[in-house]
């Protein structure tokens, strides 16, 4: 594994060592890199189930302002840290050590808001339509903030909702790439 592009280009990062994560491959992450690219102009982004931190380290790399990290596998935690340290740049990345659901109540209490959410959450678990509900009640999004999801063709997507637009998806072997914009009716 290893950042595609941008500033922190070419650099090496750790994997979870065992089966409690999957991480992206790279062909898959230069596709959703791809799908991303007119939005990565700075501003703040949530890797929501951040496994080894990789895909928001290549947000940042990218052009994005600051990555929250969540995870709550502590082999993670120990991952993703290790991981940003080798990017000599602390500042640029807030890792937190909490279920989903826990970190989302968190950074709502601190009135964080989010430009960009990467969420990469476990196949078995459908937990997608119930997180995207929890970060628009919880006013966690910017208005036209970007959503994107990898999944399974298993996983209970949402389509257009009165809150998120379904902006386009692709198929990657069993990998399905989902972008939604959060469409802000305050």
């Amino acid at each position: 594994m290893r950042v595609i592009a941008g500033k922190f280009r070419g650099l090496h990062l750790e994997a979870v060592k065992g089966s409690n994560t999957r991480p992206t491959t790279d062909k898959v992450k230069e596709a959703m890199f791809s799908m991303l690219m007119p939005y990565l102009s700075g501003g703040q982004v949530l890797d929501l189930y951040a496994g080894t931190g990789g895909l928001g380290i290549e947000a940042v790399s990218r052009g994005m302002d600051h990555a929250s990290l969540v995870d709550r596998n502590f082999q993670a935690i120990q991952v993703i840290t290790n991981n940003v340290a080798k990017l000599h740049a602390p500042d640029l990345f807030t890792i937190i050590k909490a279920p989903a659901k826990a970190a989302l109540g968190r950074l709502a209490h601190v009135g964080k808001q989010f430009d960009l959410v990467l969420m990469d959450p476990p196949y078995a678990k459908e937990t997608i339509a119930n997180d995207l509900v929890a970060m628009a009640n919880q006013n966690l999004l910017k208005p036209e903030a970007i959503i994107l999801v990898e999944s399974d063709q298993a996983a209970q997507l949402p389509l257009d909702s009165d809150n998120f637009q379904l902006l386009k998806q692709k198929q990657y072997g069993i990998t399905y790439v989902t972008l939604y914009q959060y469409l802000n009716h305050k």
